[in-house]
């Protein structure tokens, strides 16, 4: 007889009349709103204005959910595409299903549409919202809670997730909840970045890689533990190998740039009014300029034609 263990939701959603409330779509969302919070005190902090954060999220939040699920949809295509599955199930991204690699790379993808829309520095936005980011993985796991999903191996602990579902060939039981462990990991490591970039300074995107080092660290072990389907190479799971070689990138991109880009940037985002300034004086300027060489001109002009003139009157 099990004493203590976690015990699974007898449901991952709840209906309002005919709207379905899902757990899993309402973590996703409370961790959008966490991270884009973070990220503005951050980004404000840094010199940065009010809002901004949240005006390039626009671009970015939309591009991580698609890249997500396209990183999910890809690496487990036998769940969508194999014979007695429904490809349409491809686009439920409401029953889960969030590759956080994909994610990643496409809001990254979406953030620099908009920092370039904006004029602003990619890698100083990605320093911003990087401990935010990892927050708001922490939150969204417990979807995965309210799905009864990605769980780890059967487990006598104390704290081990109680499954009670049977669909998709779940076997009910007590299992490792490392949905749970990356949860506080990745609060573990929004804690790091945010001591790290204090003591540190860090800039031009070594918070972001940081993050993204650190994150991979604890998804090693986290993956290796899981008992889902998943491709294997070598004898150890995709995302372990993914998980790898982002680690080894992330560090070796925190080492190159510190070389050739050590300290932080001094402006991130420049103030409105001064640049409205700046170009009024430089237009401002520009017809000084013209106005003052229409003036040689007429003076040249007024000289010529007096000496015209004496000469006239001498002939």
């Amino acid at each position: 007889m099990e004493l203590a263990y976690i015990p699974s939701p007898s449901r991952g959603v709840i209906h309002l009349g005919p709207i379905p409330l899902r757990g899993y779509a309402f973590c996703i969302i409370i961790g959008v709103f966490v991270a884009v919070w973070l990220g503005g005190r951050r980004w404000v902090a840094r010199g940065g204005r009010a809002g901004t954060v949240a005006d390039i999220s626009v671009w970015a939040v939309p591009f991580g959910l698609v890249g997500g699920r396209l990183y999910h949809v890809i690496t487990d295509y036998q769940l969508y595409f194999s014979e007695g599955r429904d490809w349409v199930d491809a686009f439920k991204i409401w029953e889960g299903g969030l590759g956080i690699w994909g994610a990643i790379a496409f809001g990254a993808l979406g953030a620099w549409i908009g920092c370039r829309r904006r004029g602003l520095p990619l890698p100083a936005y990605a320093d911003a919202v990087a401990p935010g980011i990892a927050l708001a993985q922490a939150i969204g796991r417990w979807g995965n809670w309210f799905n009864q999903e990605l769980y780890g191996r059967e487990t006598d602990l104390p704290w081990a997730l109680h499954i009670t579902s049977t669909a998709d060939g779940r076997v009910p039981g007590y299992y490792h909840p490392t949905f749970l462990y990356e949860s506080l990991w990745c609060i573990g490591v929004a804690v790091l970045v945010i001591w790290a970039d204090r003591r540190f300074k860090l800039g031009h995107g070594r918070a972001f890689a940081l993050y993204v080092a650190s994150y991979c660290v604890g998804r090693f072990w986290i993956e290796y533990m899981r008992v889902d389907e998943a491709h294997h190479i070598l004898g150890l799971r995709l995302n372990n190998w993914t998980a790898l070689l982002l680690f080894l990138l992330a560090v070796a991109y925190i080492v190159v740039s510190a070389k050739k880009r050590p300290g932080r940037e001094e402006i991130i985002e420049p103030d409105p009014e001064a640049v409205a300034d700046a170009d009024a004086d430089a237009s401002g300027g520009s017809a000084d300029g013209d106005d003052a060489a229409d003036d040689d001109v007429k003076d040249k002009d007024k000289a010529e034609a007096e000496s015209e003139s004496g000469s006239a009157k001498k002939t």
